[in-house]
């Protein structure tokens, strides 16, 4: 497939779509047209030439989605810097470091952000979000900088801004773009080096695939410091004409859900957890009455059931969407099943940072349940380390358009993610039938049956999710044993009148329950209640290094 020249995607996008809405802030109702946005683009190009950014230097980028952060970021790579987009949850020290690595020349962050980093450290112009407000700076002529922007441009557009003057950098799509820094469940961050085209080849299968229109609407919640939120809540849709309204407020499901009613998106973009609570907490209560139960075991009866929850769920998500696209993570298979079962319309896709994000998706009408979808036809490849790739589960590899440049100023890393003949080393084991993958989970924390087996701990514990009161689990080896630990749901145990010296019980019970599902190997010898959340990443997937 030809790739288009990413930049340019952009300047098309913004002339075709000038009147339309582009961006909006949930909580303050800001709106931006394309027209306004690319004026606010316009902007930040005369700040960055004044400031002396030439191309190809970092930009460093961290807080909340909102309007103010797009404009940096569609702002950079559109003048040919690089940006560094900085999840606003990492640690003080992680951000310190990734600007320092990264070799960022400015930094625009939100204040209460800035205010923990310690300033002796940094040394380079600092701007407020959302404001653009100087916090920082060592250089004098920079100092009244921002106060003077509005008059340079006055002066470079003396007859207003227009469709015409939407001239971006001639970027090759082979150049680095962004510098992303993930943040794994198993290890440190990397700088992967992502470039024009890696991002061409998301957007222009996105395009192929019709999932948006110019004019309709998408609710952005996931982090879009994060490959997969940005990809397709901003980028794809930007590209598209769509407008796009960011959730600037905490995305908890009432949050959510009262969202979803007011802005009805066209598309939803979400991650496991999202459908895993509302399944726990509006379907789960409804389908294990006793009652509910008889009922669903008589045909006619029970299509009528699943088709009012179908409806009910639909409803609550604002009515108005193609298809509800989940990805980040694997989605706990009873819960998929279900799903499915009623004929919800929705899809797993999968993919990683250093891919842009996406490897493989299917539209909902073709998924096929516990894969994650088909790989990208034209764009990707993908290949399973093992001597019987349709059943025996290996290493996934892959290669193609999306596959990154590598990880920055880290060339052993580089070298380790690619084997011998180039392909990018997921660290994901599944199989792989026809073009479709199914995922088992990941190879690092694939753990070692007594008698060779490969057991994976994602499999465990999606089934010990579903149980009552467990919040959140995780399966680690202590001893040579299974061990399961266990956060509860304390809101639930509270509802139900129960208390927590009741809790060793009710787990105890959970983990007979549990061992009778899974097979002999699998089975837990001891459930272990922790007090607090476990950490996790920004896709909400644990850190189990933290754990093991």
């Amino acid at each position: 497939m030809i790739q288009q020249n990413f930049i340019k995607i952009y300047e098309e996008s913004f002339k075709t779509n000038w009147e339309l809405p582009a961006l909006s802030n949930y909580k303050d109702q800001e709106t931006l047209s394309y027209g306004q946005l690319a004026e606010k683009i316009a902007r930040i190009h005369i700040l960055f030439t004044e400031l002396g950014i030439e191309e190809g230097d970092k930009v460093a980028l961290i807080g909340k989605n909102h309007t103010s952060w797009s404009v940096i970021f569609l702002a950079t790579f559109t003048y040919g810097a690089v940006i560094v987009p900085i999840l606003h949850e990492f640690n003080p020290e992680s951000m310190e470091h990734i600007i320092a690595h990264s070799e960022s020349k400015c930094i625009f962050i939100n204040e209460n952000i800035w205010e923990n980093l310690d300033k002796g450290n940094i040394k380079l112009p600092v701007f407020s979000l959302p404001s653009f407000n100087l916090l920082q700076s060592e250089n004098k002529k920079t100092r009244n900088l921002t106060g003077k922007i509005d008059a340079l441009f006055a002066k470079k557009y003396p007859a207003g801004f227009h469709p015409e003057d939407v001239v971006y950098a001639d970027v090759d799509n082979d150049d680095v773009i962004c510098l992303n820094y993930t943040s794994g469940t198993t290890g440190f961050s990397k700088g992967v080096m992502l470039t024009a085209n890696n991002f061409a080849g998301n957007i222009t299968y996105a395009h192929t695939l019709e999932l948006l229109f110019p004019g309709e609407r998408d609710l952005a919640f996931l982090p879009m410091a994060h490959a997969y939120g940005c990809a397709f809540d901003f980028l794809y849709a930007l590209s598209t004409g769509v407008h796009v309204t960011l959730l600037d407020i905490i995305p908890s499901p009432q949050n959510l859900i009262k969202a979803f009613q007011e802005i009805k998106p066209n598309i939803i973009i979400t991650v496991p957890l999202i459908f895993e609570k509302i399944y726990k907490k509006r379907i789960l209560p409804i389908v294990d009455k006793p009652i509910m139960k008889t009922l669903l075991q008589i045909p006619g009866i029970n299509n009528m059931i699943y088709s009012k929850i179908r409806k009910s769920l639909i409803d609550s998500l604002g009515g108005n969407f193609r298809e509800v696209i989940i990805g980040g993570a694997a989605l706990g298979k009873d819960i998929e099943a279900f799903f499915y079962k009623i004929k919800f319309p929705f899809t797993v896709g999968y993919g990683m940072t250093e891919c842009a994000p996406l490897i493989s998706y299917d539209h909902h009408y073709e998924f096929v349940p516990t894969s994650c979808g088909s790989v990208l036809a034209g764009i990707m490849e993908a290949r399973i380390d093992s001597p019987d790739p349709e059943n025996v589960p290996g290493e996934i590899q892959v290669r193609g358009e999306n596959v990154m440049k590598g990880y920055y100023k880290n060339p052993e890393a580089t070298k380790a993610a690619f084997t011998k003949d180039g392909w990018l080393k997921t660290g994901d084991s599944g199989i792989m039938r026809g073009r479709r993958l199914f995922i088992k989970g990941r190879i690092k924390t694939m753990i070692l049956g007594p008698s060779g087996q490969n057991i994976y701990p994602e499999e465990i514990e999606a089934k010990l999710n579903n149980l009552p009161y467990v919040a959140e689990s995780l399966v680690v080896e202590r001893e040579n044993k299974l061990a399961a630990l266990v956060y509860p749901d304390f809101a639930a145990l509270e509802a139900s009148g129960l208390t927590a010296g009741q809790l060793p019980q009710i787990m105890d019970d959970n983990k007979g329950v549990l061992n009778k599902q899974v097979a002999n190997y699998e089975r837990i010898s001891s459930l272990i209640i922790v007090e607090k959340e476990f950490e996790k990443t920004p896709k909400k997937s644990i850190k189990r290094f933290l754990y093991n």
